[in-house]
């Protein structure tokens, strides 16, 4: 049985790390090599890098910082935010990073997805996925959860799997920072239908969550944020909970 992931994400603000609820009031957590790096030697499988702000002249400022990630720590780590095109990848995996998220972009052209695995290979593509439950309908946002697009998520998970997509990232918006566990009945769909990796986020609170997300929604990666940064939650102490409930996962 393949091991569980345990996965950090930092949220990149002005280069520092940031962490809101709901995707909104975001707050100071601190400097993200300095975190990636605690998080490197406290046993995290991976680490995920986003730009919330990306702008043009945000990327500048993260290529340099992702370089700084990769001198930091000694794990695989993924970055997104404001990847639009090839060289923007190329440009990230030069820095040092192992994998690219994208989001937004995918959804307003999903040749992106082609287009990436089809030159670095799918292993690199994680497209992350914001979708928000209504009415039993799981609806995909853009732009940090700010745009409906009234495409459905699992619709369009299907869609960025047939296209060559190596991961999916999936984000519960009504989960995000509220802490009451993950949307581990949409999490078990996608599982089920999908072909790839799926990574939970959004609704981490304690550890009991984490084993719901591998048992209840079949996850193959559990991401959280605010948790960790805020030493709510050690890695080493989650990992060896997790082995005690009969989940695989590396110490």
């Amino acid at each position: 049985m393949l091991a569980k992931r345990i996965i950090p994400c930092l949220d990149i603000k002005d280069g520092q790390t940031v962490k809101g609820t709901n995707f909104v009031n975001l707050r100071q957590a601190g400097d993200p090599v300095e975190l990636g790096s605690a998080y490197s030697k406290q046993g995290a499988d991976e680490l995920v890098y986003l730009d919330i702000t990306a702008s043009h002249e945000g990327r500048k400022t993260f290529t340099e910082l992702v370089g700084r990630i990769a001198a930091a720590i000694n794990i695989p780590f993924t970055v997104g935010g404001g990847i639009n095109e090839l060289a923007d990848v190329d440009r990230l995996l030069g820095a040092g990073a192992d994998k690219v998220s994208i989001n937004s972009a995918a959804i307003r052209r999903p040749e992106l997805v082609d287009e990436i695995a089809g030159k670095f290979g799918s292993q690199v593509c994680v497209v992350a996925i914001d979708a928000r439950e209504t009415d039993g309908n799981w609806e995909c946002y853009l732009n940090g959860g700010r745009v409906a697009t009234g495409r459905n998520l699992f619709d369009w998970a299907r869609e960025v799997c047939d296209r060559g997509a190596g991961e999916i990232l999936f984000t519960s918006m009504n989960h995000d920072g509220v802490k009451c566990g993950f949307a581990n009945e949409a999490l078990a769909r996608l599982a089920d239908e999908l072909t790839i990796p799926v990574i939970a986020s959004g609704g981490a609170g304690e550890m009991a969550h984490f084993r719901d997300a591998f048992t209840d929604g079949k996850a193959d990666a559990a991401l959280a944020a605010s948790v960790f940064h805020f030493g709510e939650i050690a890695i080493p102490e989650l990992k060896h909970y997790l082995q005690a409930e009969g989940i695989s996962v590396r110490i």
